[in-house]
């Protein structure tokens, strides 16, 4: 069993990495910066494309990653009915998460309307960023990474293939952020570095005082 899960595991982090490489280097600043004195404020539709693009890839990703149905754990009933409350732990945070920023910015639907009315501007990139420190950005400078692990660990049964997965996930929020941050840092300054001192990088921290 453990063969077979160091397998399967080292098969999907390579596939996983091929992905995270793409978007990351897709997603980077250096790398919008270039397409700007390329396309101009055409800029304003990478935003949508580069979801697209994200959601065609990770589809892909996973028709490929390698499969392997054996069961490592099981939580049978009636013990599984308690993943409930994570799961819906999760899906409320993520909820809760997208009150403090705009989606139709993250979508990419926001920049393509101010392209239209002749009211996007280069400096933006692909995205008019805010610093967001309110909400749940005061416990973890990534909640929707927080929330999604959550759900991720609310499986009551959990395949080598699934846990394989769900690690290479954990794997690749935290590389990402660490490019997400230094983009962050670049436009914020000193103002983020504070923040990244104060507040931890996904999960919250427990005061027991």
């Amino acid at each position: 069993m453990i063969l077979e899960i160091l397998k399967n595991l080292i098969d999907t982090f390579l596939y996983f990495s091929v992905f995270g490489i793409i978007h990351s280097l897709m997603a980077s600043y250096s790398f919008k910066q270039k397409l700007v004195s390329l396309i101009g404020n055409k800029i304003a539709f990478y935003r949508l494309i580069y979801n697209l693009i994200s959601i065609i890839t990770f589809i892909i990703l996973l028709i490929v990653l390698p499969s392997n149905d054996k069961i490592v754990y099981k939580i049978e009933k009636p013990l599984s009915y308690l993943l409930i409350v994570p799961f819906l732990f999760g899906v409320g945070g993520i909820y809760y998460t997208s009150k403090f920023f705009s989606f139709s910015e993250f979508l990419g639907i926001a920049q393509i309307k101010r392209f239209i009315n002749n009211s996007y501007s280069v400096n933006e990139l692909d995205e008019k960023m805010s610093l967001r420190i309110e909400g749940p950005y005061k416990y973890t400078r990534h909640p929707i990474y927080f929330f999604s692990i959550i759900i991720l660990m609310s499986f009551p049964e959990v395949t080598i293939s699934r846990m394989s997965m769900i690690i290479c996930i954990v794997v690749y929020f935290y590389v990402g952020s660490y490019f997400e941050e230094k983009r962050l840092e670049i436009i914020f300054g000193e103002k983020y570095r504070e923040y990244k001192k104060l507040v931890p990088r996904i999960f919250p921290r427990i005061n027991l005082n």
